[in-house]
């Protein structure tokens, strides 16, 4: 199974599309708001990002890491 966690905050647009597009799916997800935690905010630091959304999707054998709402991309990494 896969393990999605987003970093977004609540004035990102894309934010807001890609984890209503999620919710759509049926896809379960992680939230990390980066303006409601800092450490959260030092984590996308220290992933080399400075802008939201940025989501990584994990499972057994891979990470992926996507920055912006790909809707594309989601739909194929989820069969949707």
């Amino acid at each position: 199974m896969k393990k999605v966690i987003i970093y977004s905050q609540e004035t990102c647009p894309p934010c807001h599309a890609e984890k209503l597009w999620l919710k759509e799916n049926g896809i379960e997800f992680e939230e990390k708001d980066i303006r409601k935690n800092e450490q959260y905010l030092q984590e996308l630091i220290e992933l080399g990002a400075s802008a939201t959304p940025v989501t990584i999707i994990k499972d057994e054998d891979s990470e992926e890491f996507i920055l912006g709402f790909d809707q594309a991309k989601f739909a194929e990494l989820f069969g949707v």
